[in-house]
């Protein structure tokens, strides 16, 4: 092999790890920067969640119709619910997810809320068994225990503390996005852009209506209303962009892993703004449930290899 042919390769060579690096570091850049939202959820202090999340979904809709619109294509918004009932199964999923985690938010400690709802990979393998009959390997079915055992220390421990209603959210959230997994794997070649627009639209129309049903205004502070834009218009688009962007050369068991970062910075943000300290219990039942979600998909692809 000639100096020139030698000193391509190692060219190529050292570019295609540069790429790999810069992608495996959005993957993790993306989790760090959804982690942010629970901590803008707990500064918009005079915004409670139904106004939250209603001008969230707001800055969902708009930036997204604005990429859009850029890009020449047609509104995400409409195809959302004019492409079936999966895509709009998959609204109503992220619904709920979104929904449960940011009142789990406002109403648990950011790590009962993290953790909680970290465990949505896990309870899309029980579905994924029981609609899409797909088998549960042992190592599936360890990870679950060893999550239920931490989801029980975290619970009980927390029982007296008036959180019990955050507790439910953030579970419900876990079944939400569990629930969305379960739509995309049912069509893995759809074009699943629209389920944000969509989601977000819904969640205007139901916040909204509750919000007026209290005899509460839809308008907050100013100051709550522009975190809650700047969640959904800027963390929530830039994060799912740089994930997405990811996804394309990282494999998926990485990715997996790497999505768990959202769950372990949020607490940390939490704590460096509001010097919210967890329990030993909490740590210790989501340290439970990080490593069954972390290990289940590490051990799933050594034993596929």
């Amino acid at each position: 092999m000639s100096d020139a042919s030698t000193a391509n390769t190692s060219a190529r060579h050292a570019t295609s790890e540069a790429v790999a690096l810069t992608t495996s570091l959005m993957g993790l850049g993306a989790g760090v920067v959804w982690s942010f939202g629970a901590t803008f959820a707990r500064m918009a202090e005079g915004a409670d969640a139904w106004q939250y999340l209603m001008w969230r979904s707001v800055g969902i809709i708009v930036v997204m119709e604005f990429v859009t619109i850029l890009r020449g294509r047609r509104s995400p918004l409409l195809r959302a619910f004019t492409e079936g009932w999966l895509m709009f199964a998959g609204c109503c999923s992220l619904f709920l997810a979104s929904l449960g985690f940011v009142y789990a938010v406002k109403t648990t400690s950011a790590a009962n809320a993290a953790f909680l709802s970290s465990m949505s990979p896990l309870i899309a393998a029980v579905f994924g068994r029981l609609f899409l009959k797909e088998r549960l390997s042992r190592i599936t079915v360890g990870a679950i225990v060893v999550s239920l055992i931490g989801l029980a220390i975290m619970v009980v421990a927390d029982r007296g503390g008036g959180n019990v209603r955050g507790n439910i959210a953030a579970v419900s959230a876990s079944f939400g996005f569990a629930l969305y997994t379960l739509c995309l794997r049912r069509d893995r070649v759809r074009n699943w852009d629209p389920i944000m627009p969509g989601y977000a639209f819904m969640m205007i129309v139901v916040c909204s209506t509750i919000s007026l049903a209290q005899g509460h205004t839809v308008v907050p502070g100013a100051r709550d209303v522009v975190l809650a834009l700047l969640h959904g218009g800027v963390l929530i688009t830039i994060g799912t962009i740089m994930f997405n962007a990811a996804s394309r050369k990282v494999p998926a068991v990485a990715m997996a892993v790497f999505a768990q970062t959202e769950t372990v910075f949020v607490p940390v943000w939490v704590f460096f703004k509001f010097s919210e300290r967890p329990t030993w219990q909490t740590m210790f039942g989501g340290a439970l449930i990080l490593t069954a979600v972390v290990g289940k998909v590490v051990l799933d692809n050594r034993a596929a290899r």
